[in-house]
């Protein structure tokens, strides 16, 4: 059993079977990595997992994935197919102390030729320093590090320790893997879960990827004695849903708005619905998703129809009126108006290229014919002499030359044929013959 600080014994043996009472997930721990479900693309014999097995050598590693889907029992089975003595710590409980004791073991051990595999739990939560005190004891070979994390590494882990790494990403448990999942907890139970077939695929949507909780779920359903068989509807009742997994400032968040965003842009409003949705249930402040959906508005409809951005703000004053959930409807009609608008980023890279050319021009003096002269000493120095009033020309347009001498004129503005740039293109086109005209 873990001790306090979340450390275990170490196991020179694969561990004993769990007790009868035990709870039903630990009963069902996999005995070898060719009984762990839902990660066959690590695993099986073409899998990194299946390979090091293979040639009985372990690199340092990182498991990443979601919770319930097999990261623990993978460390622990890696240790018994290699041989190796398996320490188990929790990031969560654990300090330096526990480290520094950990490690120490575990050189004592390397001088019996006895090398040690260290799994630690939630590895993400050791901060920089601490993670950096793995580095020595992994490039000399004491311990064979293990860290599984929920959490994306490239943001949570050192790169120093990711370089000594390698990072294996699990897979969510898709509906085939929980399905197996209940098929063998039914097969240790001797009897089937009471539901009905439509029930029990309701129990499998909603464990959302995560097996542990599938396994609880489904021991409830074995404890409570029921004697004829649950539907869809008293499953609900009886149980809930898993909360879905989403931090508001980590991976969940980022990637769902990544989802609504490019849905957005790809004229897609159903499933642009779809992820607006998901981010509200999970709890997503309404305000940063308007916030977001303003910068759509600027970045992937532009001027193919201005109205996008009027729309935007108004969801925003609607729900600052409203409030959750009824001003939500006003966030969600503004994402149908973004997603079924006419698309154009040209307004988004004109304004990066114009920034790129005012950082590389410098200070560059505008035409001293478009320059305010407010005191007798500028006039006489040539500011605003000969400049075309443009209201008091042909068409309300001089075609004066804009651009400072030493840059010359640039195009960084080009409309689509999309929406109202159509217009927009016709009267550039209009202007510039027009210009041609009057410089000729």
């Amino acid at each position: 059993m873990p001790d306090l600080f979340g450390a275990e014994p170490p196991q020179d043996a694969p561990a004993s079977a769990p007790p009868a009472g035990a709870p039903l997930a630990d009963r069902l721990r996999p005995a070898s990595l060719d009984e762990v479900i839902g990660q066959e693309h690590l695993t099986g014999p073409t899998g990194a997992i299946g390979r090091m097995v293979a040639v009985g050598r372990l690199s340092s590693m990182i498991l990443w994935g979601p919770p319930g889907t097999g990261k623990t029992s993978i460390a622990r089975l890696l240790a018994d197919a290699v041989g190796l003595r398996f320490v188990a710590i929790s990031a969560v409980f654990s300090g330096v102390a526990d480290l520094k004791k950990a490690f120490a073991e575990a050189r004592e051990h390397a001088r019996l030729d006895r090398r040690t595999l260290l799994f630690v739990d939630e590895i993400h939560r050791f901060n920089r320093a601490q993670q950096d005190g793995f580095l020595p004891y992994v490039e000399d070979g004491t311990v064979v590090l293990v860290g599984a994390t929920t959490e994306n590494p490239s943001f949570e882990l050192n790169a120093a320790l990711l370089s000594r790494a390698q990072v294996l990403i699990l897979n969510r448990l898709d509906s085939a893997a929980l399905t197996r999942l209940l098929d063998r907890a039914e097969q240790l139970e001797e009897r089937p879960l009471p539901l009905t077939p439509e029930a029990r695929e309701s129990l499998v949507a909603s464990a959302d990827g995560d097996g542990r909780f599938l396994l609880n779920q489904a021991e409830t359903l074995f404890s409570v004695g029921l004697t004829q068989p649950l539907d869809p509807g008293a499953l609900a009742q009886l149980l809930h849903r898993r909360v879905a997994v989403y931090d508001k400032d980590r991976e969940g968040h980022y990637h769902l708005i990544s989802a609504l965003h490019k849905s957005v842009r790809g004229s897609d409003p159903q499933a642009a619905l779809y992820y607006l949705a998901r981010m509200l249930v999970a709890g997503e402040e309404p305000l940063y998703l308007l916030r977001r959906i303003v910068r759509m508005a600027s970045e992937d409809i532009g001027l193919a129809d201005p109205q996008a951005l009027v729309q935007c703000l108004a969801a925003k004053e609607a729900y600052d009126f409203l409030g959750s959930p009824e001003g939500e409807l006003a966030i969600a009609n503004a994402v149908l108006y973004l997603a079924t608008a006419p698309k154009s980023n040209a307004g988004y890279m004109a304004h990066k290229a114009a920034s790129r050319a005012a950082k590389d021009t410098g200070s560059l003096m505008p035409p001293k014919t478009i320059l305010n002269a407010p005191t007798k000493l500028m006039k006489s120095a040539g500011y605003g002499k000969g400049y075309s009033y443009d209201h008091d020309a042909p068409d309300a347009f001089s075609g004066d030359d804009y651009w400072p001498e030493e840059m010359g004129a640039q195009t960084f503005y080009t409309p689509t044929p999309r929406g109202f740039e159509a217009k927009i293109a016709e009267r550039l086109a209009y202007w510039q013959t027009l210009r041609e005209e009057r410089r000729a």
